[in-house]
């Protein structure tokens, strides 16, 4: 029930990152904006885990495991960004739900997790519904494979975020979640540093407008520092197709971000793949044969 819930407030969160990503995304460099808010995330993490555990000298051991994880990371994030640049928040948001099936083939490639036919149903719909809502309902574009740019982007990008979650499990040696976020915080922003410095040092930070403030810093605390420990909490509890699950609730909260922030809505032809992907995760959540690891 704690990772079901972690991951009910996960997908809350991560939302908010689609509407407000679109609106800042053509303002700034995606390597600049994501190694700031990684900045950030990791000095609020830093904080919280000397403040309760700490950070214990056994936690620094392999180094390279949290190298790994935040450079998948660091990569997922940039592609958001370059992808939303021209992909509707509603689209990137279905595309993300494609991660569950991807994390899946991870989670069997890395470790052995096995998918009940329930699983595998509610996954095929699931995906039913993501390739909906990117080809907006429209069956000749998608016989044709008319996706756009931004879209293909962020499946790049959500091909790595997929491999991560499986990876956590697999590379976690009994830290604590604060403990082994900040470390993967910590790498994700040196990776983004060396990669993006260019564009760090080439943005005019103070003629940035309003909005990628509040994008880099509701992005830093909400959807880098509060989900990666409940991404990490959840990990640890639940098999890794479901713990992605919960993605497919993004859509229909972004739909929520996008008429509270005046967007408007989309075609309502568009809300049929919104409604197989909350079908999806209520088939995920009915699989009463657990998936062990």
């Amino acid at each position: 029930m704690q990772g079901h819930l972690a991951m009910l407030a996960f997908s809350a969160l991560v939302a908010g990152s689609f509407s407000l990503g679109s609106m800042a995304a053509n303002e700034i460099a995606p390597a600049a904006l994501n190694a700031v808010r990684l900045a950030i995330a990791a000095v609020i993490i830093g904080a919280a885990a000397l403040a309760t555990s700490g950070v214990p000298r056994a936690a620094l051991a392999a180094p390279w495991r949290y190298i790994v994880l935040g450079g998948l990371f660091a990569v997922y994030f940039v592609l958001m960004f370059e992808g939303l640049k021209t992909a509707p928040p509603v689209n990137a948001a279905a595309v993300f739900t494609l991660t569950p099936l991807l994390a899946g083939g991870f989670g069997w490639l890395l470790l052995r997790q096995t998918t009940t036919p329930r699983m595998a149903l509610a996954l095929a719909i699931g995906g039913t519904g993501a390739l909906w809502v990117i080809f907006r309902a429209d069956l000749a574009a998608l016989l044709r494979f008319e996706i756009g740019r931004g879209e293909v982007l962020y499946f790049i990008g959500c091909v790595s975020h997929a491999a991560y979650t499986p990876m956590v499990r697999k590379l976690n040696r009994g830290e604590a979640p604060v403990v082994f976020t900040f470390g993967v915080l910590v790498a994700g922003g040196l990776v983004l540093l060396l990669y993006g410095w260019r564009d760090i040092v080439a943005t005019a930070w103070q003629d940035l407008p309003p909005i990628v403030w509040v994008t880099i810093l509701y992005t830093a605390v909400f959807a880098s520092a509060a989900t990666f420990v409940l991404l990490q909490f959840a990990t640890l509890k639940l098999p890794s197709a479901k713990v992605m699950a919960y993605t497919y609730l993004t859509p229909s909260w972004v739909i929520g971000w996008e008429v509270a922030l005046g967007n408007g809505v989309p075609q309502p032809v568009v809300l049929i793949g919104i409604g197989l992907t909350v079908l999806a995760l209520w088939l995920l959540l009915r699989d009463d044969e657990a998936v062990r690891a």
